[in-house]
């Protein structure tokens, strides 16, 4: 039987029921955007999806209530970290981003996790902080670097997340496939996917993938959960998740 698809950043509302969340069969991460609603979200006890720890780049009162001690307290309930990162387009001071980012990754150093980064125009300042404070299990989301930022993240042990939205040849190109996982992003990552737009559905992803390594949609799918097992093991963090999960990697090579 095919492991179920593997959404490695989505958005969801923390109080949808969690028969909706068990009926989009797939393991989804959902990203959130400020220490509140993270505080609400791990709360739940939710199988098929591992509600992150995150404090938006752009989100102006996620930087203003941002606390690191609270951060690492909600951080070690959780085996997920985001949305964290920086990004260049919002009004948010970048400095202030700054400062947030690097106590995240202060404490992520000290206790690792799967951590999705946002980078958006601020790729070469996200490496900057990543080489002045290394982490483990890194992931670009929707990475958008160019080929030489690319090689300064593979050089750093980055992974990388893709969605509907950022598939693109030259992405591809200079990528590895070991180091690759899909996500939706939604409801921002998938838009072109129309009415198919949903948290876990990373078809779209996954064939333009099979596409460009030659591979078949079981195999692309297969692949993703391995990487992900290596990910997984390489933040150390699997105790946090949820039984059926962990048994899924270690079917899939993890351990």
């Amino acid at each position: 039987m095919n492991p179920p698809p593997l959404d490695l950043h989505a958005h969801i509302d923390v109080t949808i029921a969690a028969e909706e969340l068990t009926a989009l069969g797939a393991i989804v991460f959902v990203a959130t955007r400020t220490l509140d609603e993270a505080a609400n979200a791990i709360r739940r006890n939710d199988v098929t999806a591992i509600w992150g720890v995150g404090c938006h780049p752009a989100v102006a009162a996620a930087h203003k209530k941002f606390d690191a001690d609270r951060f690492a307290e909600l951080s070690a309930q959780s085996p997920y970290a985001s949305e964290i990162g920086l990004d260049g387009g919002a009004k948010v001071p970048i400095e202030a981003q700054r400062r947030t980012f690097d106590a995240i990754l202060r404490s992520l150093a000290e206790s690792p996790r799967i951590a999705s980064i946002h980078s958006y125009r601020a790729t070469a300042e996200v490496l900057g902080c990543l080489e002045a404070q290394p982490v483990q299990g890194a992931i670009l989301h929707w990475w958008l670097g160019d080929a030489e930022q690319t090689a300064r993240a593979l050089a750093l042990g980055c992974w990388f997340s893709v969605n509907a939205a950022s598939v693109r040849k030259e992405v591809f190109s200079r990528i590895p496939l070991d180091r690759l996982i899909t996500e939706t992003d939604h409801p921002f990552g998938d838009r072109r996917n129309g009415a198919s737009a949903r948290p876990g559905n990373v078809a779209s992803a996954e064939r333009a993938i099979a596409s460009e390594y030659g591979l078949d949609a079981t195999a692309v799918r297969t692949q993703m959960w391995s990487n992900m097992a290596d990910l997984v093991g390489e933040a150390g963090c699997a105790s946090l998740l949820p039984r059926p999960i962990r048994l899924q990697l270690m079917a899939s090579g993890g351990q």
